[in-house]
Order: C-alpha cells, then structure tokens, then sequence
C-alpha cells in the first residue's frame, strides 16, 4: 500500500480542518502545524483530535511557525510527509493594512521557507500553495489563471510572492508545486472577523435578542463565495495530477455584501435594512471591487466544480449560528 502522509499548515483554520477531515476519510496519516498559545485554539479539530499516547494516531499536531525556516525543515525531516499543503497565513486583508510587515513575513516568506525545507528534505514531496483571488486586485471579472494579477492590499501582495515562489521551485528545481487560486469561500467554520461569518453572527444574535446593529463597510464589493468544504477536494486533486499547475477554484458566479446580508436576514424573517449600518473604517484604504472566478480549468482537468453557490451557502451558514446561539443559552 502506497505510503499517504500530509502535513498541513494551518491545520486550525476554516480551510485546515475540513482538509484534514478528507484526507483522513482517504486513509491519510495527518500532521498538522499550530502556534503556541496559553489558550486552547483547536476547536475546529477538536472532534477529529487524537490522544497523542495512541498507538496508532492518525492525526497529529505540532508546534511550529512558518518564521521558524529550521523548525521546519527539520519538522519535514522526521515525519517524511508526501503531501504538504500549506494553509496558514494572516489570511485578513484588512489587518494587513496594519501588519504589513509581518504579513509579509508569514504569508510570503514563510511559504519559501516551506519550499526550502522540501528541497533540503525530499523534493519528492508535493507542495499545495494556498494563493487567493485578492491577486487579482483591479483588474475585472472574470479572473481565470491568464488573468493579470494587481494586487490591491499588503496581503495579496505577499501572497503574489509566494504565488511566484512557488511557480519558481517547480521550473526550477523541479518540485511537484500547485498553487491554487481559490476565490472566497466560506462555511459555519468560518472565522468571526471575516464579512460572511461577521454577518451570519449577527443575524443570529440580533434574532436571539443580542445585538441590535451590523456594523459593515462596503455593501457594495463583488465576491465569488462558494462553500469552504467544497473547495478543500480540489486543494487534494490538484496534488493527485501527475503533473502540477495551478487552478482557479470559484462558483463563478458574483453577488454584492449587501446581496448576502439580505439573504442572510431575510432567511431568519428579518429586514437588513432595519439593522444594518454602515462605518467608514471597515472600508480598505484601497478596495477590490469585484472579483468573479472562471473555473473551467479546474472542471476540465480536475473534475471538480462548486456544488454550494452564494445563497444557500449564506443560509446554511445563518442555520449554524442559529443552533449555536440557541445552545449557548
């Protein structure tokens, strides 16, 4: 039996934990990678975690950061992965306007540092890029993988660095390394912070009694949301073809903020309008305006193809945070 080991970076996130939970129904041995911290950050795994006294754990955690190059060499090292996907980053745009020096050093350094660990250890070992369709910045809809990338916030120019990094290790030194484009998506895992989730929250809490206003920036920005556990097969297919590219992931299919706060509302019996509120701080000092994806590259080579458009995605995720608040009574 062929040898399945994956490490994956950012094993806690949105993305990391419904990838570890296919590659594990695939009869994977996992390893993830998670930063030390005084408080548990692991709810997303929890129900997957194993005991790591074990005999035969199937999933394992380790401590480490992509600012750590040695750390994770020698991580690669001892565990002898086949398959690294690399997840982690600071992964908000709009933080990055704040941090955009240790941005640069997670998103984009930190993926060198995991392509100079393959090199060092086993350039057999394939490489998943976690790139996003903020490349794109302005330029318009729809964006497939000849489309021209301009970047419009300190994120998505870290993560062109890394974007180029890895088309370079792969025609230069010859690795297995896939970047996949994937366009926004989202789910009930989804963090707080981010637009989608911040909104699903608050319907459900303005519901229970518990919020009386959504505060947002611009309702008018054009996104391409699809469902996150949807989006985690392709990251797996891209590293099963004999030969890597990179792919746009996306419903290709566009709404506005505004579109998803009013299906989000009007799925709990709610008028958006009554609620919601606008605050000139959530707006980016320079905004993308739209970014719609064409993935007929990733239908035609990969087979796969968004199932979850935006509005019944905005549903199930109002759905969740609904049960969730009702529990937390």
């Amino acid at each position: 039996m062929t040898r399945k080991v994956a490490l994956i970076t950012g094993v806690t996130g949105q993305d990391g934990s419904y990838l570890a939970e296919l590659l594990l129904s695939k009869g994977y041995e996992v390893h993830g990678l998670i930063r030390r911290a005084s408080t548990f950050n692991t709810s997303r795994i929890d129900h997957i975690y194993q005991d790591p006294h074990d005999p035969n754990p199937k999933l394992t955690l380790h401590y480490g950061d992509l600012t750590d190059g040695v750390g994770l060499t020698n991580l690669v090292r001892d565990i002898q992965p086949t398959e690294i996907y690399n997840l982690a980053a600071q992964s908000h745009v709009m933080v990055s306007f704040t941090m955009p020096q240790y941005t640069a050093q997670v998103d984009a350094v930190g993926t060198v540092a995991i392509l100079e660990a393959i090199r060092a250890a086993n350039s057999e070992i394939r490489f998943y890029q976690a790139s996003t369709s903020e490349l794109y910045g302005s330029t318009p809809p729809p964006q497939n993988e000849e489309s021209k990338f301009r970047p419009r916030s300190p994120y998505a120019a870290a993560k062109l660095m890394a974007y180029w990094a890895t088309v370079n290790y792969r025609e230069a030194f010859g690795i297995h390394a896939t970047n996949g484009i994937l366009f926004n998506h989202e789910s009930p895992r989804r963090g707080e912070t981010f637009v989608t989730r911040k909104i699903t929250r608050a319907v459900a809490a303005i519901k229970h009694g518990k919020q009386k206003k959504l505060y947002l920036g611009n309702l008018d920005a054009i996104r391409d949301w699809g469902y996150a556990k949807e989006y985690v097969e392709s990251m797996w297919l891209m590293l099963q073809k004999p030969e890597s590219s990179d792919y746009v992931v996306a419903t290709g299919v566009g709404a506005k903020v505004e579109d998803f706060a009013r299906v989000a509302f009007a799925h709990a019996g709610l008028d958006w309008q009554e609620y919601v509120e606008i605050d000139e701080k959530y707006e980016r000092p320079t905004e993308v305006d739209a970014l719609i994806g064409d993935p007929s590259k990733a239908k035609k080579e990969l087979g796969w193809s968004a199932q979850t458009h935006w509005e019944p995605l905005a549903q199930l995720m109002v759905d969740a945070d609904l049960e969730a608040i009702s529990k937390s009574k």
